[in-house]
């Protein structure tokens, strides 16, 4: 993983007590990762994401 990608799931697991600021930290992601990132970033939300049903509409965004 990156340094850039890292950061960013850091980011998000600090936020993830709030789904608004989840959602904007991820499209704040996708803008400024490269692809490559991206798809490692949708495989980490999925794992994450995983037995959290409220934030099950955050796939939609990657």
């Amino acid at each position: 993983m990156t340094e850039r990608l890292n950061h960013t799931i850091n980011i998000l697991e600090k936020v993830s007590f709030s789904k608004d600021l989840f959602i904007k930290e991820v499209n704040k992601a996708i803008a400024l990762l490269l692809p490559f990132e991206v798809d490692q970033l949708k495989k980490w939300i999925i794992d994450f994401t995983k037995n959290k049903s409220e934030f099950e509409d955050v796939l939609v965004l990657v």
